[in-house]
């Protein structure tokens, strides 16, 4: 299983709008607001980094109002 984090700057005030749409996605564990450089932040777990890759670029990113990602994959 491939652990990753994505982190989320989106419109203001879109952010609940957001959190709703990103729990629709099975792979998604956690999501929550952050204070500070970004505006949510995003556990995904997933078979492997191709699924991770996938979900960022063609899930994630493309929800309205979100700004920019950013995505870490922890390492085994």
């Amino acid at each position: 299983m491939t652990v990753a984090y994505v982190m989320i700057n989106c419109e203001l005030g879109a952010e609940e709008i957001i959190i709703e749409k990103l729990r629709e996605i099975e792979q998604v564990k956690e999501v929550f607001g952050t204070i500070g450089t970004h505006d949510l932040m995003v556990k995904l777990e997933a078979e492997n980094f191709e699924k991770i890759r996938e979900l960022a670029s063609r899930s994630i990113q493309k929800i309205e109002k979100i700004r920019t990602i950013s995505t870490l994959i922890k390492k085994e």
